[in-house]
């Protein structure tokens, strides 16, 4: 805990070192205000605790000094905060809490215009997904200039799945070349999933492939460790003990390794990027969270984590918040045309970045849609007992260093949509309107739940608290009359209730879910999800809020969830209640699907 609030302290100080640029009183109060409060929370709770900079001297990078509270850059700024308006850290609360005041400062007249503060960064993004990379630039009002996206290039080798670096290198470079404004670019920002990579050597060449998150090659050294192993993996790190994250690959990539390779650390494809663009190795706070390889409350390697797996702390490389970035070097500068000042940022794991991008606050959920569905909470501490370790629900690190994080993914997102594709055999335009009159006819209450198959959609594996890759969907109460409108209906039926069966697992309370990614597009999906969960949806229709965090990030700013272009998805109390019976009708059901699943 001392670690996360370490670093929103250094990013409060971050801001509070620019008061030249606050050039709107008006956003700039509200950032202000929000970073201040931050500031005083962290000052108040992390006494006595090691500074940022102490954190980088033991890494052996980073030596950089973070502002200090004689800075006379920093009491200056302080100074000057009442002649703008903006309240002094000790005189106000923390993180802005009145959701009602924050929205009334954000009208949805301004949705369209990108980032406002009083120093965007104009910024090329690039968020590294399981099948799309999606390549962005942003300008310095936060608006897309340019953008694509790619499939993901990978292959398999003998052992599973890895990245075509060569093709992602040359997708990438082939967007930068061809962007006119790419010299006014000043920060490159990466995201990525969070449990990808591969062991890098000094001199940046590869000493093992570049693995996929969903990659299982090192499973069968997990299967080593006891029970109690598992217990204190889940203590010090906040993950529980599966193949998905980073350690299992890093031990199944040093037996593999050569002797030439001593030096080689792991590196998230991110990170990689990155340090072929810099010449420089580092981890970044969020994306290390997910390795199980980070000691959770202490922000540092964990050489009892990593000893379970005969893992030295040596292989991972130093630690670096997402918001300090180094500059690209002058071959890349050469390479590319970008001026000699651009400064590269490994903004983070991609669902972390994306709460940046949702300006996502304590008691609001991130549902991040993609190829999987991701659950984001913010906490003040993280939860390593007992009752959480069962439930293999995952803490983590905030991009900005200022919370932990509880996450989930569920294997089946917006995949679903491929799967139904295939077995229906219609392209996807004719499917998005089907889905589009189902519904229509769902709102109007004239589609019948009972005549819908019960579909457990473990197409992708299962998620917590079983998580097992092996998993498959099971369908039920298939009859002569059942049509594919039927079908549909009860796949995007299976994954809310798949959806609410691990929200769940959190306790934590829902004020506000905030939809990001490509469900916006599906209105059944959402209507269905808010309401069953008797939760309303705020959702962006803007595909980029992910890049558009990143760019925050890079620009040391929050995020402006009003910029994403936002709707509503309201609760109906006679559909909810009428969800709620079909549930109960069919909880057997469901239990003994899921145990035919697995």
């Amino acid at each position: 805990m001392r670690h996360a609030r370490r670093l929103g302290r250094q990013r409060a100080r971050v801001l509070a070192d620019r008061p030249h640029r606050l050039r709107s009183a008006r956003s700039g109060a509200r950032r202000q205000l929000c970073s201040a409060g931050r500031a005083r929370r962290v000052r108040s709770a992390a006494r006595g605790s090691r500074s940022p900079a102490g954190v980088r001297r033991r890494q052996g990078e980073c030596r950089e000094r973070p502002a200090q509270r004689d800075d006379p850059h920093l009491r200056r700024g302080l100074r000057r905060q009442p002649e703008r308006g903006v309240p002094h850290p000790r005189l106000e609360g923390s993180r802005c809490v009145d959701h009602r005041r924050r929205r009334e400062a954000h009208p949805h007249a301004q949705s369209v215009r990108g980032l406002t503060g009083p120093h965007v960064i104009p910024t090329i993004t690039v968020d590294i997904g399981t099948t799309g990379v999606k390549l962005a630039c942003f300008d310095a009002a936060g608006a897309v200039v340019s953008s694509t996206t790619v499939p993901t290039p990978t292959r398999r080798d003998a052992w599973g799945e890895i990245y075509d670096l060569d093709a992602l290198d040359a997708a990438i470079t082939a967007f930068v070349s061809d962007l006119d404004v790419r010299n006014e670019v000043r920060r490159i920002a990466i995201t990525g999933t969070g449990e990808s990579g591969g062991l890098v050597r000094g001199d940046l060449t590869l000493a093992s492939p570049m693995i996929l998150w969903h990659d299982h090659r090192g499973e069968a050294l997990l299967a080593t460790l006891t029970d109690a192993d598992r217990e204190r993996l889940y203590a010090i790190t906040g993950l529980p003990a599966n193949p998905n994250y980073g350690l299992s690959k890093v031990a199944w990539a040093l037996q593999h390794a050569g002797p030439d390779d001593r030096d080689a650390q792991w590196l998230n494809v991110a990170e990689y990027l990155a340090a072929t663009w810099t010449g420089r190795r580092w981890a970044e706070y969020s994306l290390a969270s997910r390795t199980m390889a980070l000691d959770l409350e202490r922000g540092t390697w964990s050489d009892e984590a990593c000893a379970l797996l005969d893992v030295p702390t040596s292989a991972f490389p130093a630690l670096r918040p997402a918001a300090d970035g180094v500059a690209v070097s002058a071959r890349t500068s050469r390479r590319w045309g970008l001026h000699r000042e651009t400064r590269v940022h490994v903004a983070g794991h991609d669902h972390m970045v994306g709460g940046v991008g949702a300006d996502l606050h304590r008691g609001e959920l991130l549902n991040s849609t993609g190829t999987t569905e991701g659950l984001l909470f913010l906490r003040d501490a993280p939860r390593l007992d007992a009752r959480a370790a069962s439930t293999k629900i995952a803490n983590g690190i905030s991009c900005d260093g200022s919370s932990f994080t509880l996450f989930a993914s569920i294997p089946t997102g917006g995949s679903a949509f491929g799967t139904l594709h295939r077995l229906l055999g219609w392209d996807a335009a004719d499917l998005s309107s089907r889905i589009g009159h189902l519904y229509e006819r769902y709102i109007a209450g004239r589609v019948d739940l009972d005549a819908a198959p019960v579909v457990l959609p473990y197409f992708r594996g299962s998620p917590p608290p079983a998580k097992d890759a092996s998993a498959r969907g099971v369908i039920a109460g298939v009859g002569d009359a059942t049509t594919a409108d039927d079908l549909i209906v009860g796949c995007f039926l299976g994954m809310v209730r798949q959806f609410a069966d691990v929200l769940g697992l959190f306790d934590e309370p829902v004020d506000r879910v905030k939809v990001i990614g490509p469900a916006a597009r599906n209105p059944l999906w959402l209507q269905l999800k808010a309401d069953l969960l008797g939760v309303p949806l705020t959702v962006a229709r803007f595909p980029q809020v992910v890049s558009r965090g990143a760019q925050a990030i890079a620009s040391h700013l929050p995020g402006d969830w009003a910029a994403a272009d936002t709707y509503e998805v309201d609760v109906d109390a006679t559909r909810h209640a009428r969800l709620q019976e079909w549930l109960a009708a069919d909880a057997i059901r469901w239990g003994a699907m899921k145990e035919i699943g697995a």
